[in-house]
């Protein structure tokens, strides 16, 4: 297992072509865009060397028997899918932004799956694949991106139907040795920072859309794949300290377009080809574990969201007001009802026919749901208690001026007790915290909002209700038909 800094260390070696503002950034690692970030999933290598964390974060593979980090793991019990939640939500409490490595981790776990039951229908060897592909990941401590949602282009058209044919990935050269790709996926947190991509389609497909249903992985250095880095909300003020909010981990996860210019894929790392019948299984099973993830990530971040907003109550004064008080209750109801649910999706989930275990698929989406939902309902609670001083605060500079800085301390002041600089840097979190990029991505993370009802729709059974139904009435259900 790597620790923080042979994590960060990994990535000078890397020669990732990556563009961001218009020029390519040679040096990722010491990039003030993007280092925030790499902080971030470098505290996730460093937990597993952490003795209040190991038992969440170290795990033991399936498939060689070594002791791993819990990121790289195929998870093979109940157990393992609640300690997912409960090591996510611990990181969410010592980072308060995204961490990244969950996406890769869902896809290893969805690929490893779906292509066990592609070789069960066809005697493929995909599977195999899968498996030495997640060996090596484990054996090197690597860093996946999990590459599933594709620019899609006119989402009223399948991908075989689209006027430009590279708005979904798709296979452009079958050869001895492989096949070349071409086309790109979008928002891909932490492609940056990572070493891998594991790439799957985005959508159910039919057999006209073959060349599509693509799954593989690829280094993020490979010839061929092109990156370019997204901006966020105030991103200029990573160029600081104070401003930023949150000045070690940043804001979200630092998201890419990766882009594939005919990048040639070798067989082995080839996971399905033309397996259209099993895109839909695949997005589902990615869907659903990402899916898990919300409610523990997210709500250790609202963790340090709730904790900020109850001590910028303390230093407005306002501690003892029973209307706030009522209103960090909420918030504290909203965060544990969204992990309870994270934690019934681990506890409830069961054993795909791959042997790694995939949660509960209800539970799994009311999670999010309830994400898309609760997390801005706790942030519009903390502006409330906070103020709307955050929205308007001066910046670092003019705190660090001899002739402003003064003055700002001086009107920024609240509970004489507290400095005023601690209020300022609270708001500044706060701020960072509540912003409309962190938003964005609880709305639309693991799939739009609508998704996660159309598949809450179909688990319900309501055929199988209705019935229930009719049996408390005693009404006959074959003499109705």
């Amino acid at each position: 297992m790597k620790t923080g800094q042979e994590y960060i260390d990994s990535l000078r070696q890397l020669k990732t072509e990556l563009y961001f503002m218009g020029e390519r950034i040679e040096n990722i690692v010491d990039n003030p865009y993007i280092r925030p970030h790499i902080n971030t999933a470098a505290l996730t290598y460093d937990m597993a060397f952490d003795p209040e964390f190991m038992d969440l974060a170290v795990a033991t593979s399936n498939l060689t028997g070594e002791k791993i980090n819990r990121f790289t793991h195929i998870q093979q019990s109940k157990d393992d899918m609640v300690k997912k939640s409960k090591f996510l939500r611990a990181i969410g409490q010592k980072t308060g932004t995204c961490f990244q490595r969950c996406v890769g981790w869902d896809a290893m776990n969805s690929v490893y799956s779906v292509s066990f039951e592609i070789d069960k229908k066809y005697g493929t060897n995909y599977h195999a694949r899968a498996c030495d592909y997640v060996k090596y990941i484990q054996q090197n401590d690597l860093m996946v991106v999990g590459g599933m949602t594709d620019p899609k282009g006119d989402r009223g058209l399948p991908p075989h139907k689209q006027p430009d044919p590279d708005l979904f990935v798709h296979v452009v050269e079958t050869r001895e040795d492989g096949i070349i790709v071409r086309g790109a996926k979008a928002h891909q947190t932490g492609a940056a920072n990572s070493h891998e991509i594991l790439v799957m389609p985005t959508v159910a497909m039919k057999p006209e859309d073959k060349e599509y249903a693509v799954s593989f992985a690829l280094p993020l250095d490979t010839p061929g794949v092109m990156l370019i880095f997204g901006r966020q909300t105030n991103d200029e003020r990573k160029l600081g300290t104070l401003d930023q909010g949150n000045p070690t981990y940043g804001v979200v996860g630092g998201e890419a377009l990766v882009v594939f210019n005919d990048a040639f894929v070798p067989w082995e790392r080839v996971f399905m080809f033309g397996e259209t019948e099993f895109v839909g299984m695949m997005v589902e099973r990615f869907a659903t574990y990402h899916r898990q993830n919300y409610g523990a990530c997210k709500a250790g971040v609202i963790d340090v969201l709730i904790g900020a907003t109850a001590l910028m109550a303390d230093y407005n004064g306002v501690t003892k007001a029973s209307h706030i008080k009522d209103k960090i209750i909420e918030m504290v109801l909203m965060n544990e009802t969204m992990h309870a649910s994270s934690l019934a999706a681990g506890y409830e989930s069961r054993a795909l026919p791959a042997g790694n275990y995939y949660p509960h698929t209800t539970y799994a989406n009311i999670t999010k749901q309830n994400i898309t939902r609760y997390h801005y309902e706790i942030c519009r609670l903390a502006h409330d208690i906070t103020g709307g001083f955050i929205a308007t605060l001066p910046s670092e500079k003019d705190l660090e001026d001899p002739v402003t800085g003064p003055i700002i301390k001086k009107y920024f002041q609240g509970n004489a007790n507290v400095p005023a600089m601690d209020r300022i840097k609270m708001g500044r979190l706060i701020e960072n915290a509540t912003g409309g990029t962190s938003l964005v991505e609880s709305m639309h993370g693991a799939g739009s909002p609508q998704a996660q009802r159309v598949m809450l729709l179909r688990d319900a059974n309501l055929e199988r209700l209705k019935e229930l139904a009719k049996n408390v009435c005693g009404i006959d259900c074959e003499k109705e038909e």
